[in-house]
Parts: C-alpha cells; structure tokens; sequence
C-alpha cells in the first residue's frame, strides 16, 4: 500500500462525515456536499501534497472543498446563462438544513456569490487570514477583503443584523475639560 493510503483511510474513516457537514455550507444539497467531499478528497491526495497528521490533511480537504465550489458556482452560473438563453425553467433545489447552523442563516449563505461564499467561510467558519484565504483562491488580498465584507454585508442585510464594530473612546469637549 502507497505511504497516502493510510492517511487517506483515516481520513474517511475518522473525518467524513464532518467534512461532508462542512461542504453543506457551501453547496445546498447532500449529494452535491459528498460529490464535493470527494473531489476533495481526490485532490488532497492525488497530487503531491503530503500530510504529517490526519488534522493537517483535514483541513488542506476542507480548504479544497470550498475552492471546489467556487468553480461548480462558476459552472451553474454558465449554466444558468445558457438555460435563459434557451428559456427553459430551472427546477429549485430542495433544502436540507445543516447541523448546528440555522436555517435562516444557511439561505442567506446560499444567497452570496459563490466567491463571497467561498470568503465568509474561510474567513469566519474555517478562521484562515486573509492571506490565507487569498492563496487558497487564487485572489488577491485586496480582492478576499472585498468579498468577505461584501458576503458578511450582505448576510447582515438578510439576516437582520449588525456587524459588531471596535469600541473607540470618544473624547469630546466635555471629557476633556473634566479630566483636567
């Protein structure tokens, strides 16, 4: 057996159905997560990487899962395209509600583009910086800033909700002169 396949056994076996719960936050049905999970898998452990822990390899897997939905996104989105272009009526996912997450909060992540979807996850729920996030997608710094703020306004504005900004002490004239 090649020095991979153990690891990959493990992760299957140890990591799976996590990985799959991962991907539904990205992709809207349990088919299309465990395709994804699997393409994941199939480009963890195919092409030279090499894990030192089964946690090392997880993650490089949920990485890959989201950068794999960016391109199935890109690929709807081209499909849609070419359905209008022909008026034909697409047929709507049915949904399926992700462990641990609301059901409001998963439509309003189905609502985002898939490259800010792709951002807010990896950002907020897989807690890589921006420099991080930036290399796994292939975007510029720049780029990963702007769609995460534009996902999380966007959930925000779906949601009901504020983002949570820094407290700065307010001087005014009135502090200053009772410090005095």
């Amino acid at each position: 057996m090649a020095g991979w396949q153990p690891m990959l056994d493990q992760v299957v076996r140890e990591r799976y159905p996590r990985l799959v719960a991962r991907a539904l936050l990205v992709v809207p049905t349990p088919a299309e997560a465990e395709d994804l999970v699997q393409e994941a898998l199939l480009a963890a452990f195919s092409g030279r990487a090499r894990f030192a822990s089964v946690p090392e390899a997880e993650a490089y897997v949920r990485r890959a899962i989201v950068s794999r939905s960016i391109d199935t996104g890109r690929r709807r989105a081209t499909e849609r395209r070419v359905l209008e272009r022909l008026r034909l009526e697409r047929v709507p996912l049915p949904e399926v509600p992700v462990d641990g997450l609301a059901p409001t909060v998963e439509r309003a992540l189905a609502a985002l583009s898939p490259r800010e979807r792709a951002c807010v996850v990896l950002r907020h729920l897989e807690d890589l910086s921006v420099r991080q996030t930036a290399e796994l997608l292939r975007l510029s710094e720049g780029a990963v800033k702007r769609y995460t703020s534009d996902g999380v306004a966007a959930l925000n504005r779906a949601l009901g909700t504020t983002e949570p900004r820094e407290t700065v002490p307010v001087t005014t004239s009135e502090t200053r002169s009772s410090d005095a």
